[in-house]
């Protein structure tokens, strides 16, 4: 008779301890809710994180291509497709779509020795967005202004 006593309390307590079907039904919704809330900014914040890690990378590659095309410009008796070259090769060997190059002045081999010479870069980031929206409508440009030798 033990045993019996024994087996019903814990069949009592057990069935004591659990909530009634309301009450779990009333958790799960919840739960659903906080989930339909939660996942579109969870969304928003990863795309928004993205796009902004994507265009601070573009950012850099256009400034590198302006550095290493202003530094073909200021040798003596640089020509302006040397320049652009420099520049369309790593753009293009970095996926950079959409872009355009300027020189200040528009032909480096009329520098002298310590005229400035300016690459200028730019593209418009919908060409170049992973996920794209957020910062669609942003052109980048990047500068580099060097002194000629």
């Amino acid at each position: 008779m033990l045993t019996y006593g024994n087996q019903n309390r814990r069949t009592l307590r057990n069935s004591a301890s659990q909530p009634p079907t309301s009450r779990r039904s009333a958790r799960m919704g919840a739960a659903v809710v906080e989930l339909a809330v939660c996942i579109p900014i969870l969304v928003i914040v990863v795309v928004a994180t993205t796009d902004a890690c994507t265009m601070f990378h573009v950012q850099q590659n256009l400034k590198v291509a302006a550095y290493e095309g202003a530094r073909v410009g200021i040798v003596p008796q640089a020509e302006a497709e040397n320049v652009s070259y420099q520049c369309e090769s790593l753009l293009d060997a970095q996926g950079v779509n959409g872009f355009s190059i300027a020189m200040e002045p528009s032909d480096p081999g009329t520098l002298k020795a310590g005229d400035y010479f300016t690459v200028t870069i730019s593209a418009d980031f919908k060409d170049n967005a992973l996920v794209g929206g957020l910062f669609a409508d942003k052109t980048l440009t990047r500068s580099v202004t060097l002194r000629a030798e």
